[in-house]
């Protein structure tokens, strides 16, 4: 699977080092204003079409306990706080303007997966052009700190901003090496991301996403996460609740845990702009 990664990110790469180092953003640059229908480069774990400006990073923190909140009562719940006193699976992740409409990074989880990938806005949504938005994602995991099992993936993040209140979205995703257990069987998930975010107060989102697989490998069942965020200045605080913890593209494909599982967790981002 080395291939497939090389294969993948080399051109993303390769635009990074032949961009000039004295090309800067303008002081007026509108990706760096304040986007109020989508405030964030992710919904939970499905990608947004956020625009990141040229040179610019943003940082984010992902954390989902691995306790679900139907195990026991509920004096066994506030025993355990909620989930709190268990373990979670962590995630880092580092984004980077690379040019206008491009974006990459890195993001690595507690279970030492490593993702690197590669955004590009082919299309904005406009009041006088086109009425979506749309951006290619191209994508690699890989387990063991990137050093066994890789699953690449690409994806297309279709958006509809509806006023300044609210975002929805459609993103068919193909992800390969989806089935790490058996090559005998289908290696690989065909997803469609579906999501959307509403402001119910100035700086107060509420979320949903699912992300249903359509063909090939499908173990578990779907990943379904909802919640509420609020934003406050450069940082977004969303509280999240999901059928599962996966954050990766290709932890999304392999799916939930179950459908009466739900895990309590939170995202944590901060934008350097």
């Amino acid at each position: 699977m080395r291939g497939w990664f090389r294969t993948l990110m080399l051109p993303v790469f390769c635009l990074g080092l032949a961009w000039p180092a004295a090309a800067q953003a303008p002081a007026d640059d509108p990706d760096r204003d304040p986007n109020n229908a989508q405030p964030d480069f992710y919904v939970a774990t499905l990608p947004t079409t956020l625009r990141m400006p040229v040179h610019k990073m943003s940082f984010r923190l992902s954390h989902r306990f691995l306790h679900t909140l139907g195990d026991g009562d509920f004096s066994d719940l506030l025993s355990r706080f909620f989930g709190f006193d268990g373990g979670a699976q962590i995630g880092l992740e580092l984004r980077y303007g690379l040019f206008k409409g491009a974006q990459v990074g890195v993001y690595r989880t507690s279970d030492r997966t490593i993702q690197f990938f590669g955004q590009y806005d082919i299309r904005q949504q406009k009041p006088d052009g086109s009425p979506i938005g749309v951006d290619l994602v191209v994508n690699v995991d890989g387990t063991d700190n990137f050093s066994d099992q890789y699953s690449p993936g690409v994806a297309l993040v279709l958006s509809r901003e509806v006023s300044d209140r609210a975002a929805l979205y459609v993103e068919p995703a193909f992800i390969g090496n989806t089935n790490q257990i058996n090559t005998t069987d289908d290696d690989h998930t065909v997803v469609v991301g579906l999501g959307t975010r509403v402001r119910v107060a100035k700086n107060t989102f509420l979320f949903l996403e699912g992300s249903p697989r359509i063909a090939g490998y499908k173990p578990a069942v779907g990943l379904i996460s909802f919640g509420i965020e609020k934003r406050a200045g450069g940082h977004m605080f969303q509280l999240n609740f999901s059928n599962g913890f996966a954050t990766t593209l290709a932890q999304v494909a392999r799916g939930g845990t179950a459908n009466d599982d739900w895990y309590i967790g939170f995202n944590l981002s901060r934008k350097f702009f």
